[in-house]
């Protein structure tokens, strides 16, 4: 698989991993959270209002509320979701501040790094090197994900570093990814491909050394 295939693939699958991340964060709060700040219990009301226009596929009122909740309370979870709006509106620039916000604030939150890779792959220019670094945080903060695994691992062969690639595939397999197995023969034989032109290679560059041969 090309590495541009690699990509793209990660883009389909990193998009459904953010429209699950924004129900799983709607309702979370900073630590240091009060319930006694009316400004916070109104950010609170804004954000759970996003949450159900999101649900409800008015993104653009989603993205509204969000941004209301984030003006007057800005929390890791209304960054989160504020970008979740953002990356469906394709404002990935946007996405990715808010998102890096959010990580600023709970750095511990695999979705925020695993949706910031997303966003990095995603936009104009891709960055795929930003991209295998947030995916490797995730996974070392979720280190069953199977979904993360297998995003770390389409990154990982898209930029070349194939037995990593094949590691993470197979984790993401044990945890339940079935269409890892594809990808574990797929760099399983390019790896084995790697290895034989090398030794190839050496044997031109023995034969040369030694004319007797």
């Amino acid at each position: 698989m090309s590495a541009r295939n690699c990509l793209l693939q990660l883009r389909n699958s990193a998009l459904r991993s953010a429209r699950l991340s924004a129900t799983r964060w709607a309702t979370s709060t900073t630590p240091n959270s009060s319930a006694v700040d009316p400004a916070e219990v109104e950010a609170m009301q804004c954000l759970e209002e996003g949450t159900q226009k999101l649900e409800e596929g008015d993104v653009q009122a989603a993205k509204a509320s969000y941004k209301r909740s984030v003006d007057m309370k800005r929390t890791a979870s209304a960054l989160f979701n504020l970008g979740v709006t953002h990356y469906h509106l394709k404002e990935y620039d946007e996405a990715i501040s808010s998102w890096k916000e959010a990580i600023a604030l709970q750095p511990s939150s695999a979705d925020a790094h695993t949706n910031l890779a997303s966003a990095y792959i995603v936009s104009p220019v891709s960055r795929p090197d930003l991209a295998l670094h947030h995916l490797r945080v995730a996974a070392s903060l979720a280190p069953e994900d199977a979904e993360i695994a297998f995003n770390l691992a389409a990154v990982l062969e898209a930029c070349g570093y194939l037995e990593e690639a094949l590691e993470q595939y197979k984790r993401s397999k044990e945890f339940g990814v079935d269409r890892a197995a594809m990808h574990i023969r797929n760099v399983s034989a390019k790896i084995l491909g790697k290895k034989m032109k090398a030794a190839e290679e050496a044997s031109k560059e023995e034969n040369k050394s030694d004319p007797s041969a």
